[in-house]
Parts: C-alpha cells; sequence; structure tokens
C-alpha cells in the first residue's frame, strides 16, 4: 500500500513540477525497502510519467537534433551504473541517492549552478550524458547532472521539459533491460510496478491542474526541501 501511495504522490509532485518523479518516488521507497528492489519497482510508473509529459511538452526533433549526442552518451553510462549496481553493497547505494538527492535539492533551492552559453554544449553533452547515465544506473536517480546542466543553458521552458524527458524516457527504457539482464525484474515485482501506471496519469494530471492555482515557486521549494529531507535520511541511516 505504502508502494501505491508513493506512485500517486511523486506523479502529483511531478504534475506540479514537470520533473523528479523516480527521484522522488526511489527516495519515499528506499527508505524502507532495498534500493535495488525500490529501483526495479519505479521502473513503469516512471517511463509512463515521462511518455504523459512529453505529448504535452512539444519541441521533440528540436530536443532531438540539439541534445543527440548527449542522450546516446548516457547509454554505456547506464551500462556501468548497473554494474556498479549489481556490485557494490547496498548500504553504498543508499549513501549515493542520498548524497544525490541532497545535492539536486540544495543546488536548485540555492540556483547556485552559472549560466553555460550554448556553444560549450559540443563540449559538455558527451560527458554530462554519460555521468547521468552512471548515477542513474547505479542509484536509480535521473536528474544529475543533467537537470542542472539543462537549466544552465537557459533552455526556453517547454523545450527544457522536452529535453530532460527525453534523457529520463531513454535511461528508463535502458534501465529496464539491464535489470531484466541482471535479474532485479521479476513478474511479480513487475506487475506491482505496472499497477502504478494508472495512478500516475492521475497524479500527474491533479498535479498541473493545482499548479495552475497555486504558486509554482512555493511548490517547487516544498518539493526541493522534501528531497533534501529524503536524502539527509537515506545518508543518515548509512552513517549511523
Amino acid at each position: 500500500m505504502f508502494v501505491i501511495a508513493a506512485f500517486f504522490l511523486s506523479a502529483f509532485l511531478k504534475g506540479i513540477t514537470g520533473m523528479g518523479f523516480s527521484t522522488i518516488c526511489l527516495g519515499l521507497i528506499a527508505t524502507f525497502v532495498d534500493i535495488k528492489l525500490a529501483i526495479a519497482l519505479v521502473i513503469f510508473p516512471s517511463l509512463s510519467s515521462n511518455l504523459l509529459v512529453m505529448r504535452d511538452a512539444g519541441h521533440f526533433r528540436v530536443a532531438l537534433k540539439r541534445f543527440w549526442i548527449l542522450f546516446l552518451s548516457a547509454l554505456p553510462g547506464l551500462v556501468l551504473g548497473l554494474w556498479l549496481l549489481d556490485a557494490v553493497a547496498n548500504d553504498t547505494a543508499r549513501l549515493v541517492l542520498g548524497a544525490v538527492l541532497f545535492l539536486y535539492g540544495s543546488w536548485s533551492l540555492l540556483r547556485a549552478a552559472p549560466e553555460l552559453a550554448p556553444r560549450w554544449e559540443k563540449v559538455f553533452n558527451a560527458p554530462v550524458g554519460f555521468a547521468t547515465g552512471v548515477v542513474n544506473g547505479l542509484t536509480g536517480s535521473q536528474v544529475m547532472p543533467v537537470l542542472p546542466y539543462f537549466v544552465a543553458l537557459k533552455l526556453e521552458k517547454d523545450l527544457f521539459v522536452q529535453s530532460i524527458n527525453i534523457s529520463f524516457t531513454a535511461s528508463s527504457l535502458v534501465m529496464l533491460l539491464g535489470l531484466s539482464h541482471l535479474g532485479l525484474l521479476s513478474w511479480s515485482i513487475a506487475a506491482i510496478s505496472a499497477v502504478g501506471i494508472p495512478l500516475v496519469a492521475v497524479g500527474i494530471w491533479l498535479g498541473a491542474k493545482l499548479r495552475r492555482r497555486i504558486p509554482d515557486a512555493l511548490f517547487t521549494k516544498l518539493v526541493l526541501g522534501l528531497l533534501m529531507l529524503l536524502g539527509l535520511n537515506l545518508m543518515a541511516k548509512m552513517l549511523w
């Protein structure tokens, strides 16, 4: 029941902010279950949340043409991250996930990332994509460092949403194959994960509807604050 509630809450918050389903949902579920199981449970709802947002954002061809190197570079990073996930201790993966959540929330609240001129994209697209793949494969979180990178490029809002959700979707598809190959995605886990898909659709719709009535800044700060607390909680469990 807790897993189902985590699916809905994470989708609701993604409906408000346009991102963060996997990060928020993993932070909630991994607090109570093994990180490897949490990643497997989140995969199908995460993929459906990305597709729902992509459908409404537009700019698909523009995003694909501009960042295709980044998207492709994430694939070998994902393979490495999944290998590390299978090789390292669960507590290590939990600590990494906690650090990712905390850093993401802190950075976004402080708005500390520098502005990056578009001419630097050819230099940074590949390493940012690869690093995002490694972090995603190891922890299941899809936002670091691609989200700060896109924000630093000052992308137009809809292009930003489309670009980052293409990255999320490509990563989710590879994660799906990788988890199956590692034996972490059984039929029973896949069935529980699939149950979350209609809840995700409802949560995203309600979140987007509420976003039009309540200031975005307030909700964004609440979400980022939640991420920081979840990250600190996961790190505290490991260190103490």
